[in-house]
């Protein structure tokens, strides 16, 4: 049976809190991204040309599977929750399992990502080194100044996603949800469904516009 704090009425009163406050903290989330988006917009309309051969040196293929990762990983997350409902928790184990590994994949391929982009010089500001001639353009180093703190923020919430979601699976494969308790399974759920969101926006403005 789930435990109910002493400054809640009910189970239900203490889990609409915690949904709440769960997307009261992934509307700050969202807000931290939109600064990077805004800052995006901003130097990219003043450096249109540079944006446009900075960009062109970024691994579409590579992004484009991180894409479908995520995407993929969002399904199984989502799957984690269904299963909650019925008080499944070996195949919540199992979604997040599934979940966490793709996770691990999206960084080992941004891994090498991150790799090609130092070895050739295409480094933030002042530590951009690369002699490529289409990429002596102004405003491709403040490209790869925001591509890689876009990009490297949202590993780090990518990181801390897994972190969640392996302890609620740690939770589940003690049989702690059922049909009256699966809210900690949708919290992760839900944060992991915004650092799928976040790539989706990050994709086509670093890769593709």
């Amino acid at each position: 049976m789930p435990t109910v704090a002493a400054h809640f009425a009910s189970l239900d009163v203490q889990q609409h809190a915690a949904r709440l406050g769960m997307w009261l903290f992934l509307a700050t989330e969202i807000l931290l991204f939109a600064g990077l988006f805004v800052c995006y917009a901003n130097y990219r309309f003043m450096f249109p040309d540079g944006f446009a051969a900075a960009s062109r040196h970024l691994n579409l293929t590579l992004g484009t599977v991180n894409t479908l990762v995520l995407i993929t990983s969002s399904f199984t997350a989502a799957m984690a929750v269904h299963y909650a409902k019925e008080a499944k928790n070996k195949q919540v184990v199992v979604m997040f399992i599934l979940t966490i590994l793709m996770a691990l994949g999206f960084l080992v391929i941004k891994y090498f990502e991150y790799s090609h982009k130092i070895h050739v010089g295409q480094l933030p500001g002042p530590y951009f080194t690369d002699t490529e001639p289409s990429l002596q353009v102004p405003g491709v180093p403040m490209y790869f100044t925001i591509y890689f703190l876009s990009t490297g923020l949202h590993g780090f919430h990518v990181i801390i996603g897994m972190i969640v979601l392996a302890w609620v699976g740690f939770k589940a494969n003690r049989n702690e949800f059922s049909a009256r308790n699966y809210t900690a399974v949708e919290l992760g759920s839900m944060y992991w469904h915004l650092v799928d969101l976040v790539w989706i926006f990050l994709f086509p403005m670093l890769y593709l516009i």
